[in-house]
C-alpha cells in the first residue's frame, strides 16, 4: 500500500474518532429537544413581568382580610390614581375648612364639597343662630388626629365612601345680641371629635370628594 493512500485511510479514522467523542459529549439534536433558558444579553433587559401594584398603601390604614380594606382596594381598582393617605391629608383639610366655616356661621366656600342634605342640616343651624342674633368668634388650633374609620364601595354604582374619625382642636365662642357668652369659652380650648363620611363616584374627572354624613 502507497504510503498516500495509509496517511488517508489514518486521517480517515481519526476523523470517525473524533466525531464519535464529540456526539458522547455534545448528545444528538435528534426528536425533542428541550426549550433552553433565556439568558438576558448584556445591555439589554430581559422581558419584564406584569407590574404588581406594590404601592398600594391600603394595609397601612385598614387590617387586611377587613371590609374596609376590600373596599379601598376596590377604590383603587377603579381608580388607579386613588391613594388613601392623600386622600386622608385631603379630607383633614376638608375637616378644618368646614368646620371653621360652619362656627363662622358661613358655609360660601365650602358649600361644593357638602352633600345637599349635610348642606342643609348645617344652614338650618347657622339660620337659628342668626335668629337670635348670636355671632361667633372661632380660632382653629389644629387636628389632632385624622383615622380611617371604615369604608365602603359600590360596584354597581362606583361610588365609595370613606368614614374618617377627627379629633380637632379649636377656641370658639357664641355671644348674643348684649354680648354675652352663650356658648364655648374665648379663653380654654376645646376637643372636637367627630367622624365624618365622604362619598365620590371613582374614576369620575371631578376630584372632589363631598361630606355625606356626620356623627
Amino acid at each position: 500500500m502507497s504510503n498516500p493512500m495509509l496517511q488517508i485511510l489514518v486521517l480517515a479514522a481519526i476523523a470517525v474518532f473524533l466525531i464519535l467523542r464529540l456526539r458522547n459529549v455534545l448528545g444528538t439534536r435528534d426528536g425533542f429537544e428541550p426549550p433552553r433558558p433565556v439568558v438576558p444579553v448584556l445591555g439589554r433587559p430581559a422581558a419584564a413581568a406584569p407590574d404588581i401594584d406594590e404601592g398600594s398603601d391600603v394595609l397601612d390604614h385598614a387590617p387586611a382580610g377587613s371590609p374596609a380594606a376590600a373596599a379601598l382596594t376596590a377604590m383603587q381598582q377603579a381608580e388607579p390614581g386613588f391613594a388613601v393617605g392623600p386622600f386622608l391629608a385631603g379630607a383633614r383639610q376638608a375637616y378644618e375648612m368646614i368646620l371653621t366655616a360652619f362656627e363662622r356661621g358661613d358655609l360660601t366656600e365650602v358649600r361644593p364639597f357638602l352633600a345637599p342634605q349635610v348642606a342643609e342640616a348645617l344652614d338650618g343651624v347657622i339660620a337659628e343662630r342668626q335668629a337670635r342674633g348670636v355671632t361667633s368668634e372661632v380660632t382653629y388650633l389644629g387636628t389632632r388626629e385624622t383615622a380611617l374609620e371604615g369604608a365602603e364601595y359600590d360596584p354597581a354604582t362606583g361610588v365609595g365612601e370613606v368614614s374618617v374619625r377627627f379629633v380637632g382642636e379649636l377656641i370658639s365662642v357664641h355671644r348674643d345680641a348684649s354680648g354675652a357668652v352663650v356658648d364655648g369659652d374665648a379663653k380654654a380650648a376645646r376637643k372636637q371629635r367627630d367622624i365624618w363620611t365622604f362619598a365620590r363616584r371613582m374614576g369620575q374627572d371631578d376630584p372632589n370628594w363631598q361630606l355625606v354624613a356626620t356623627a
